[in-house]
């Protein structure tokens, strides 16, 4: 589990599926008895002290929605999924689709974009074009390689996580081939470092998580 502010109050807490009832029942045993209210994409504990904590659904909408609202939250957090995975930063990407926590399919690869310099003059110019076709042609190979692995599985997945850098996935978006792809992205954005093939297998923990902010009684 982790833990960091939130914006407006209150703190982001990321918790395990499998760790989720024992969550919730730590919050019971820290703040008594709670009611639960919710819909298809969040459910709110408000207990006894005043404490709240609302849990964003995974991969809604949540159906059916209603109550029990703790005991289907915890269902269909725990549901096995078929989730693709597309991670870019500047001169790397990994490619994946996942069976649960398992990566069933993945291509990881790499180009060189040099650093930016500090020279002037014509040198200077003729680097920034270098560096600008060596970055064109990694955002080409980086989305090549995430439509190669995972269009094939187009059909059967529950959704698809982009990671890496927001601005070099930003970047991406508007290429044609990322169409299908977009259209099943899914939150939260997976933010990871070099995008290695070790790094691509943890991205499970984050995309199964779920996220829940909690606001302390005042």
């Amino acid at each position: 589990m982790s833990a960091r502010p939130a914006r407006g109050g209150g703190r982001w807490v990321t918790v395990p599926p499998e760790r989720l009832h024992p969550w919730i029942d730590g919050f019971a045993g820290r703040h008594g008895p709670f009611s639960a209210t919710g819909d298809g994409r969040a459910v709110r504990l408000v207990a006894a002290d005043g404490a709240v904590a609302e849990l964003r659904v995974p991969f809604p909408p949540m159906t059916p929605p209603g109550p029990p609202h703790v005991t289907r939250l915890v269902t269909h957090a725990r549901a096995e999924r078929r989730v693709g995975v597309f991670l870019v930063r500047l001169g790397g990407y990994a490619a994946g689709v996942f069976q649960g926590g398992a990566l069933v399919a993945s291509k990881v690869g790499s180009r060189l974009v040099q650093g930016r310099t500090a020279a002037g003059g014509w040198s200077q110019q003729r680097f920034a074009r270098r560096r600008r076709n060596q970055a064109a042609q990694a955002y080409d190979d980086a989305v090549e390689t995430a439509v190669r692995v995972l269009t094939p599985h187009l059909e059967l997945l529950d959704g698809v996580m982009f990671g890496g850098d927001r601005r070099t996935v930003d970047a991406l978006r508007p290429d044609r081939r990322l169409a299908p792809l977009l259209a099943l992205e899914r939150e939260p954005f997976l933010v990871v470092p070099d995008p290695r093939l070790a790094v691509l297998r943890d991205t499970p923990a984050l995309f199964r998580a779920v996220r829940i902010r909690v606001v302390d009684p005042a």
